[in-house]
């Protein structure tokens, strides 16, 4: 089977207008890299992959997660600012051996692949050397999206603590590797002085470049904010640093005011949901609702390792709990599908991902449910909440299938 054309039949997740997707019956033609075609038609083809009773949809997007937390995954029971100084802040000062930087990314990016994510918004570590290893592994399996190394020159162990200039030197010069391009990623701004706010704001002013941060995700986190910045609200400590804008992505903003959401929304800045993060730090649950009824843009992470599940799909149902919990109207299945596909590239300012439809990047997810679910009212709803990672029989990426993934049962892979 050549590896350049490929045909994937099923029942296809396709756009739906701006901001949702649809199930139809077709199939898709890959040309290299690229999607050369979407047919929908109930007659199917015979196939590469697919066919009757199988689902196909884009690559899933996380907007948000730490590549270097992996390996810390499920560390419960302590507040936001323990956890890390307890828990992430040693798991990062690893980084500073670029070789073995490089090695985690490699297996990071296998992880990510199995559970059919494609793309990121992923946060390196202050070390440079061992960032770029990162990107590089990351970029080497096909990886799309953002990653930067964190910026910190305060309030953190001195292992990771560096001269504002050094790090804004460091990250004006970052290189896009493959579909992996460097972001401007001051940590938060409990560990960036003035002058290293201002300087990332400078540099992404300067190069376009994506900004990642954090944003107001727990009560001694936003107390410790008003110390640092003379009561400044949290928001405004990054629209005065040049660092609000439509390619800036804050994380969680759990606990933004009226008037926080109304500058961000002015800036066209994006939040982005980090449900299952949110619960597993008791940290809070952000009003989704509420930010959308102010205009804010909106984008989902996983938050890895904060977040303890690595499935984007699994994170879209957490987005649905936490609405229902708050006594929200959850969003839409259909919208939950959109926000981890064409919307969360959209966060990222890369909408040539995550889309079924011709000419965008071939990465798709080839998918093979156990369950009833053509017949059910809402398709979309009981593959969401039915979901199992173990459907995942091949995932396309820039149009190169990968092989059958480790942990799929061998009478499940074709």
């Amino acid at each position: 089977m050549s590896t350049e054309c490929l045909t994937i039949a099923g029942t296809l997740l396709v756009p739906d207008g701006p901001a949702s997707v649809r199930l139809t019956r077709g199939h898709v033609r890959v040309a290299g890299a690229t999607i050369e075609s979407v047919t929908l038609a109930d007659d199917l083809p015979d196939a590469d992959f697919g066919g009757n009773g199988w689902f196909v949809c884009p690559g899933f997007v996380d907007a948000h997660l730490h590549v270097p937390q992996f390996d810390s995954i499920g560390a419960f029971g302590l507040e936001l600012l323990d956890w890390l100084d307890r828990v992430i802040f040693p798991a990062e000062t690893r980084w500073a051996d670029a070789d073995y930087a490089g090695a985690m990314g490699e297996r990071v990016a296998r992880e990510l692949l199995s559970f059919g994510t494609t793309a990121v918004g992923a946060y390196g570590t202050v070390h440079a050397e061992g960032t770029a290893a990162a990107m590089r592994a990351l970029a080497s399996h096909g990886i799309a999206g953002v990653m930067g190394q964190s910026l910190m020159d305060r309030n953190a162990p001195h292992e990771l603590t560096r001269p504002a200039n050094e790090l804004l030197e460091e990250a004006a010069s970052a290189k896009r590797v493959g579909r992996l391009a460097p972001a401007i990623t001051p940590r938060f701004a409990v560990s960036c002085t003035d002058e290293l706010l201002k300087g990332a704001g400078m540099i992404a002013s300067r190069t376009g470049q994506a900004v990642q941060t954090h944003i107001a995700e727990t009560e001694r986190e936003c107390e410790l904010i008003a110390e640092l910045f003379d009561d400044l609200p949290y928001a405004e400590v990054y629209g005065r640093a040049g660092l609000l804008g439509e390619r800036t992505i804050l994380a969680h903003g759990i606990r933004l005011s009226g008037a926080e959401r109304a500058l961000i929304a002015q800036h066209r800045s994006v939040v982005a949901h980090c449900p299952t993060a949110n619960l597993f730090l008791r940290a809070g649950e952000m009003d989704r609702a509420g930010h959308a009824r102010a205009g804010v843009r909106l984008a989902l992470g996983s938050d890895v390792a904060g977040g303890p599940d690595r499935s984007m799909v699994r994170v879209a149902r957490a987005m649905l709990e936490t609405a229902i919990r708050m006594g929200a109207e959850p969003p839409p299945a259909a919208a939950a599908w959109w926000q981890i596909t064409g919307g969360n590239a959209d966060a990222l300012a890369r909408p040539e991902l995550a889309r079924l439809a011709a000419g965008k990047d071939a990465d798709l997810v080839v998918v093979r449910p156990t369950i009833r679910w053509h017949d059910a009212p809402d398709p979309l709803a009981r593959l969401l909440w039915g979901w199992d990672d173990r459907w995942i029989e091949r995932v396309i990426v820039a149009g190169k299938p990968i092989e059958p993934l480790a942990g799929t049962p061998a009478a499940h892979r074709t």
